[in-house]
């Protein structure tokens, strides 16, 4: 009679890491920060004039980034139907330029641990798009945003 190794009894108890997405499904998806080619794929089924700033798909993140224009943090996601999650948006400059500012997702401590994430980096890439990482955005006061 043949016995398997000591170790092939454990492999179904393998435990997952606590960073692992919660409920092992796809991510959900929010309009911003969706991938984009054109203006045109970004916010379906939102009227634009009714965003609080222009709606832009920003072609110099891989991919395209879906996002608009903001003031404030209360800019983003504050037209019904625009964010489709929990996810915290934030109004923030993209480079060390103050304006414009746009709505990007938010990997912020609070935002982690909302989620029940300790990695920044695993839950920009489960959250956003899995070549992304949190990062600072620029401007005078950053604020960390899912981004590549």
């Amino acid at each position: 009679m043949s016995r398997a190794p000591w170790f092939a009894w454990m492999l179904p108890f393998v435990v997952a890491c606590g960073d692992d997405p919660p409920g092992g499904g796809p991510p959900p998806g929010d309009q911003t920060g969706q991938a984009c080619a054109s203006v045109t794929q970004c916010y379906p089924g939102i009227d634009p004039p009714t965003l609080s700033g222009t709606v832009e798909c920003l072609t110099k993140v891989q991919g395209g980034y879906c996002t608009h224009q903001c003031t404030a943090d209360s800019d983003c996601c504050a037209v019904p139907g625009e964010c489709l999650t929990a996810l915290r948006e934030v109004c923030s400059p993209l480079t060390n330029e103050q304006t414009p500012t746009r709505c990007f997702i938010s990997c912020e401590a609070d935002d982690l641990a909302r989620a029940g994430y300790t990695s920044d980096a695993a839950f920009c890439q489960y959250y956003a798009n899995p070549n992304f990482n949190c990062r600072a955005s620029g401007g005078g006061a950053p604020r960390k945003i899912c981004l590549p």
